[in-house]
């Protein structure tokens, strides 16, 4: 050993090409496995520093081979505790290969090897990663057992761990036990409130900090986009730039994911400046929730600009999935497809939330043979099994189109259970199709599956109505009224000025609720004059909701909102509105009149996709 030392520190001390120096420069598995075996000819492969950057290459580097790093460590006639831990931490970062951090950790414990603090750290992060809580809470036996429990780095891994596991009470017990915590305690231990969507109590721990750094603010604020409070969100992000730390990428990234749920384009283009001007650097992620934030705000050509201006940030899938999924949502179906064509060429390799935004693309444009063709080639081509997701998306699409049969097939071939949204949507199609009798029977498939589903009971009760069957409808809308409940409300958001203004059917809450109707009234005249005539038809079927009814029709809440928005502001200026709801065949056809009476583009955002209306048409073409 001692004549290996002295190897070890000539070639330390000696030229650029030794083996070790020679690792630092391997591109493939090939030119690492000739540094090995000239680490081999030398003797340095028992010296642990030399073993483990070999160890270290092949485990992390672009050119890592985990099955030839343990080949490697096999050879190793007495692994000390670092190279221990070099395998511990390699197998801990996968969920496939936690279990072998585990096989590691007690080879080492029966070789006599005693363990570090670094050596827990990663183990419970391999518990946390996939294994159960009984080899966690042997691995923190331990952990006593060596006195390092209370040592800082183990306790916030400990934390970490069962943070992960949804063990919040049991983390926060050890995070309360603890007598050495630092901020990244702290953090853990929000990171894990967040994760189980307690931010009642996530934001208690973050008051209750003494110290706050970019961490605790961008896990703060995007526990709080993940709940979908998004602006509770963008009041912290504020909050933040005037009194807390600079914000990173990941602060950016669900600052910008509060914008586009909300269509706050006015504070996502802030937000874009603030990038431009070299505060942060862009990444792949941050490239994907730009495009986002535009796509959801209605600037789709813009989100196409700044996808094909930053070329040199795609080569990861996110910026391609989003901008696939912008196309998408604002019925851009060959641009969509082209896209994915693109990314094929480029061999960026797709996801399942690519197939997931590129069968929705096919589904809003009609396109029936290229999603089965993308539906198939999932599996055949990517090896993606497809999931309970991109089954909806096919009994969607097949749905829209009138081909019911076929999309029932396609639940039946599930290898999952249907949920009520997959039974949901093919319920929906009926309805539209007009196909009583496959619609009763999904009907009551979906009662049985969620007998408080509300929105199947009110589809059914249409469907019985739109038939005739009066009686029928009628027993149906007894049992929703005898319930108790009630269907979600419409509401339709716009952002002025950077304030958000929200509307419900019949609002007359807001300040200037007077002007509002007013300017209400003398709309529908002019919109008449135009040739607009109400559609009852379709929403006299549904008598639960208020918004629904004859009475109701001219204050639904997106009338409520674009009326707004053409009060204040100015003439071409465009309107930017969001509705959790589908938009109604009525509002559909008098927003394309008020576009052409008031001469403005409007741009609605409904639960399903985007619709453009401008001079009298909308970009859907009657299709959503």
């Amino acid at each position: 050993m001692r004549r290996c030392y002295s190897t070890f520190k000539r070639q330390s001390n000696s030229n650029h090409h030794t083996p070790i120096s020679l690792l630092d420069s391997c591109k493939s598995i090939q030119q690492t496995k000739q540094a090995h075996a000239q680490l081999i000819t030398t003797g340095l492969i028992l010296h642990p520093i030399p073993a483990n950057k070999l160890l270290k290459t092949l485990n992390l580097s672009s050119s890592a081979s985990i099955s030839y790093a343990h080949q490697v460590f096999d050879q190793i006639p007495f692994p000390d505790c670092f190279l221990y831990n070099t395998m511990i931490n390699a197998h801990s970062l996968s969920p496939t290969s936690s279990h072998n951090s585990l096989i590691l950790f007690r080879s080492m414990i029966r070789g006599s090897g005693v363990p570090n603090r670094y050596t827990f750290v990663f183990v419970f992060k391999a518990c946390g990663n996939g294994l159960g809580v009984l080899e966690g809470e042997q691995i923190r036996v331990h952990a006593i057992k060596v006195g390092l429990e209370n040592n800082v780095f183990v306790t916030n891994a400990l934390i970490g761990m069962y943070a992960n596991w949804g063990l919040v009470e049991e983390a926060r017990r050890v995070f309360d036990c603890s007598v050495n915590r630092d901020l990244y305690s702290w953090n853990i231990m929000l990171g894990g409130y967040v994760g189980t969507g307690d931010m009642v109590r996530a934001m208690d721990l973050f008051e209750e900090m003494c110290e706050r750094d970019v961490v605790s603010w961008s896990t703060i604020i995007a526990g709080y986009v993940q709940v979908g409070c998004f602006m509770e969100a963008l009041d912290l992000f504020h909050k933040m730039l005037q009194t807390g730390p600079k914000p990173n990428e990941f602060t950016l990234v669900s600052a910008l994911a509060a914008c586009a749920n909300l269509v706050a384009l006015d504070q996502g283009r802030w937000i874009h400046v603030y990038l431009d001007k070299g505060e942060i650097k862009m990444n792949e992620q941050v490239l994907a929730s730009l495009i986002d934030m535009y796509s959801k705000c209605g600037e789709i050509e813009f989100a196409s600009t700044i996808f094909h201006y930053e070329r040199g940030l795609k080569r990861k899938v996110w910026p391609w999935n989003a901008m696939i999924g912008g196309f998408a949502m604002h019925g851009k179906s060959k641009e969509a497809i082209d896209t994915f064509e693109q990314m094929k060429i480029e061999r960026v390799s797709p996801n399942k939330v690519t197939f997931i935004a590129l069968l929705n693309a096919c589904s809003h444009g009609n396109m029936v043979h290229e999603g089965r063709g993308y539906f198939e080639s999932m599996a055949s081509s990517y090896g993606i099994e497809p999931e309970i997701e991109h089954y909806g998306c096919m009994v969607d699409l097949l749905g829209r189109t009138g081909l019911l049969k076929e999309a029932e097939e396609v639940i039946s071939s599930m290898p999952m259970a249907p949920d009520a949204a997959i039974w949901g949507a093919l319920l929906g199609a009926c309805r539209i199709h007009k196909d009583m009798k496959r619609g009763e029977r999904v009907g009551k498939v979906l009662k049985d599956l969620h007998s408080n589903h509300i929105g199947c009971h009110v589809l059914l009760s249409n469907i019985y109505s739109a038939s005739g069957r009066w009686n029928e409808a009628n027993v149906v809308r007894e049992k929703i009224e005898v319930s108790g409940r009630k269907k979600t409300p419409g509401c339709s958001s716009i952002e002025l000025n950077g304030v958000f203004h929200q509307f419900l059917v019949g609002d007359r809450s807001h300040p200037q609720t007077k002007q509002l109707y007013s300017f209400l009234e003398e709309m529908t005249v002019k919109l008449k004059i135009a040739g607009y005539v109400p559609e009852f038809g379709e929403v006299l079927l549904d008598i639960v909701d208020e918004e629904d009814k004859e009475t109701a029709l001219s204050k639904h809440s997106e009338k409520l909102a674009i009326a707004f928005g053409l009060m204040n502001t100015a003439p071409g200026t465009p309107i930017r509105i969001v509705k959790n709801l589908r938009v109604c065949g009525d509002c559909h056809q008098a927003t394309k009149f008020i576009s052409k009476v008031y001469d403005r583009e409007i741009i609605v955002r409904d639960r399903i996709r985007f619709h453009h209306f401008k001079d009298g048409i909308c970009s859907c073409k009657d299709y959503w």
